[in-house]
């Protein structure tokens, strides 16, 4: 299992009329803990695209609404990789007020694309080499 932390602070546009983070964004909260937990391990996105040729598309999203946050609020984005990527890969995403109080949580499924033929291929060796170190038993 691989686990990374990211702070990001509500910014007033990303609320709505009632000062609530807007529910729409929580998908992009997870896409920040998405690619800073692949930047935690060596490896960006735009490397993956420009370099390898990989794309990532998502697949699926859950989505869980705890208790909300508001303008102004920094939150903590935990994601985790609890399964080795095969086909697929589940980033699971927890946030956190600063009270360390979760106001919500989901998970984000994506597989892998070679780009050129538009194929899906298994977990390339970019990925699988920086997290085997994290699911290898002792």
């Amino acid at each position: 299992m691989y686990s990374f932390e990211t702070q990001l602070r509500v910014r007033y546009g990303e609320t709505d009329q009632m000062g609530y983070l807007y529910y729409g964004n929580y998908a992009q909260f997870y896409e920040v803990g998405r690619v800073e937990t692949m930047r935690s391990l060596g490896m960006s996105y735009k490397t993956l695209e420009t370099d390898y040729g990989i794309l990532m598309p998502v697949m699926s999203m859950q989505v869980r609404y705890v208790r909300p946050a508001f303008y102004d609020d920094l939150l903590t984005i935990k994601t985790t990789i609890r399964h080795f990527p095969e086909k697929t890969i589940t980033f699971y995403s927890e946030i956190f007020n600063e009270q360390k109080k979760l106001i919500n949580g989901g998970e984000v499924k994506l597989c892998f694309v070679d780009a050129a033929t538009k194929k899906t291929i298994p977990v390339p060796e970019v990925i699988y080499n920086p997290l085997l170190p994290y699911f290898e038993t002792i």
